[in-house]
């Protein structure tokens, strides 16, 4: 069988557009459809039951085969004798490097069909890690923790990378099979299941995607053809993928319908959009935005993307952006932290007041850790484009230990819930990580199983890619490779009914149902939002139609008595909450204060 020298027919190609590559099962048990595309290979056949059968070649690499076999069936792809696993793979039970299962996508019957999605000015995001949320680790396990999230009044779930990764253990931004769920957390049908017990509870799931690379072991897709890849551009984690190159593309995009189409994910938060770089005529971002936003339903696309982009949401058509500027600023002022990306960033009321009221902080100044001008001003984005946080994984991750804010001993309780009142109370997207409700005790430090050489230079490489932060030039970092490391991770639940983990977890609960249910407050127009600061005091006002709204949060060493401070405005005359729940108008260090007028809510 000979290879075409001049790309795919248009017939051939219409063909490797549809989202069948890999196996399909055909209707009504008549076998299932075998079908690859390989350029290095003269003679590609499928393997099932030890047993190697030759596929059709139909040109410009395509090779298809229809065997009498159906779900369940194990099979690989064997290109000139060597045999490979499938990277179109929808399950692969043993392993990335393992034989891929068939299986039927239809075969799932969903029992909330009715589910048609939340706008993301309904969202309130809890991101979640499957293996570490639960003991078990498990979807099975996660579903059963749903109605808990609900009572908390979180709205929608984001989980962080299914797609197969090398080992049992991970954070999955390492993924090399994206078709393939993760083995270690549950079959296919226990994912879709939890989607569907989510959307019987009324919480949307979004699916953290990573488009910009694939990890270092188990990606078969350039020995099936280098063409996926190009040297036009290059990541921090190697080659580029090539999105002009069209089974590329549609892998991409293929991939992000299968999780929404298949699966029913209500969107996708897509890692590190600044090294997706694109030549096409329209980028990858726009074509994916527009793809999923037609599927029916409300579907979101989320960035995340430190480069301050307003035509992220403007031009490309995602949904709204994670803003670590806000993190940044938040966490500058409790620990005083200069160290790393940190070292830009002020901290303090002002500086407060000032991402507040911008959005972001960077918007065409220099920016200091590159030498060039960062961001654009973002006054054209509604709030809710804007994902605010105080924790992520990224964020307690990227720490030698893993350690949350709230485990510094600089960061007291008081200060930690005035942080999160803050969060919660702003008409930006908030997002909170696994345990934040409760201030958990675990931390989230890096953890991987790769295997040999690979195993040892991710830990050496840890410590030089983080060596500029302070604890990575020590011999406390945790090694990402013992088993012991992941198992730091996992959630102490039952911790949360008793001491500060009890108080941080009735004021979020609080927090949430005022989101939920003042008319002030669940008000998203960035219009009805100003911020200032009088001293070490930040202010943030909230004014419509309903009433009025006014947060303080005294950031200082020293305590305040509010009603005596210098505000361009009188103080509502009702209190609604303080987040030490005293029922005065001092703020010690720390506390944070919302008054009120008008039409109110829930009172706390």
């Amino acid at each position: 069988m000979s290879i075409s020298s001049s790309g795919p027919s248009p017939e051939a190609l219409s063909r490797v557009t549809s989202p069948h590559l890999g196996a399909e099962p055909l209707p009504g048990g008549a076998g299932t459809r075998f079908r690859t595309w390989a350029t290095t290979a003269r003679e590609v056949a499928v393997r099932v039951g030890g047993t190697d059968h030759p596929m059709r070649a139909l040109g410009g690499g395509l090779f298809e085969l229809t065997l009498p076999v159906g779900p369940g069936t194990r099979y690989r792809f064997v290109l000139d004798g060597q045999a490979l696993p499938d990277p179109y793979a929808l399950f692969l039970p043993d392993g990335v490097h393992g034989d891929a299962e068939v299986v039927d996508l239809g075969a799932y019957r969903w029992q909330h069909t009715e589910w048609r999605g939340l706008p993301l000015s309904g969202c309130v995001f809890y991101e979640l890690h499957v293996g570490t949320f639960t003991p078990e680790g498990t979807y099975r396990a996660a579903t059963e923790r749903l109605p808990e999230l609900v009572a908390l009044g979180v709205t929608a779930l984001e989980l962080m990378p299914l797609a197969a990764f090398p080992g049992s253990r991970g954070w999955g931004y390492d993924g090399t099979a994206l078709y393939a769920p993760h083995a270690p957390y549950g079959r296919p049908e226990e994912l879709m299941a939890l989607v569907d017990a989510a959307h019987g509870l009324g919480l949307a799931v979004v699916l953290d995607a990573v488009y910009n690379h694939f990890g270092p072991d188990g990606n078969y897709l350039g020995a099936y053809s280098p063409s996926y890849f190009t040297d036009r551009f290059h990541t921090p984690w190697g080659a580029g993928l090539d999105y002009a190159e069209p089974h590329m593309r549609r892998y991409i995009t293929g991939n992000a319908r299968m999780w929404l189409h298949d699966y029913r994910f209500d969107g996708l938060r897509l890692d590190a959009t600044q090294e997706m770089q694109d030549d096409s005529p329209v980028h990858i971002l726009r074509e994916l935005a527009d793809e999923i936003h037609t599927l029916g339903g409300t579907h979101l696309l989320l960035a995340e993307d430190y480069r301050n982009l307003p035509e992220v949401v403007t031009d490309h058509h995602l949904d709204g952006m994670w803003v670590d500027d806000f993190h940044h600023e938040v966490r500058v002022t409790l620990t005083g932290d200069r160290d790393g990306y940190y070292a830009p960033f002020g901290g303090g009321a002002a500086a407060l007041a000032n991402v507040v009221r911008r959005g972001w902080v960077y918007e065409g100044q220099e920016w200091p850790l590159e030498g060039r001008p960062r961001g654009k001003p973002a006054d054209v984005l509604e709030a809710p484009s804007f994902v605010y946080f105080i924790q992520n994984h990224d964020q307690i991750g990227n720490r030698a230990v893993g350690d949350r804010i709230h485990h510094l001993e600089r960061v007291t309780p008081a200060m930690y819930r005035g942080a999160s009142t803050l969060l919660l109370t702003l008409p930006m997207t908030p997002l909170l990580f696994q345990g934040q409700e409760w201030a958990a005790s675990s931390p989230f430090p890096f953890f991987s199983d790769h295997h040999g050489e690979l195993g040892r230079l991710v830990s050496e490489g840890r410590k030089r890619e983080f060596g500029h932060f302070e604890g990575f030039s020590g011999e406390n970092v945790l090694d990402p490779q013992a088993e012991e490391t992941f198992r730091l991770a996992g959630l102490n639940w039952a911790e949360r009914e008793s001491g500060e983990h009890a108080r941080t977890l009735e004021l979020y609960r609080t927090l949430l149902r005022l989101r939920r249910e003042d008319p002030v407050l669940r008000d998203r127009e960035r219009r009805t939002l100003t911020a200032g600061h009088a001293g070490d005091v930040l202010w943030v006002r909230r004014v419509t139609d309903a009433g009025e709204r006014l947060l303080l949060w005294n950031v200082g060493r020293d305590g305040v008595d509010a009603a005596g401070l210098p505000l361009p405005f009188s103080l509502p005359p009702r209190m609604l909450l303080h987040s030490e729940g005293r029922p005065d108008l001092r703020l010690e260090r720390g506390e944070a204060l919302l008054l009120g007028t008008g039409l109110l809510g829930s009172e706390g």
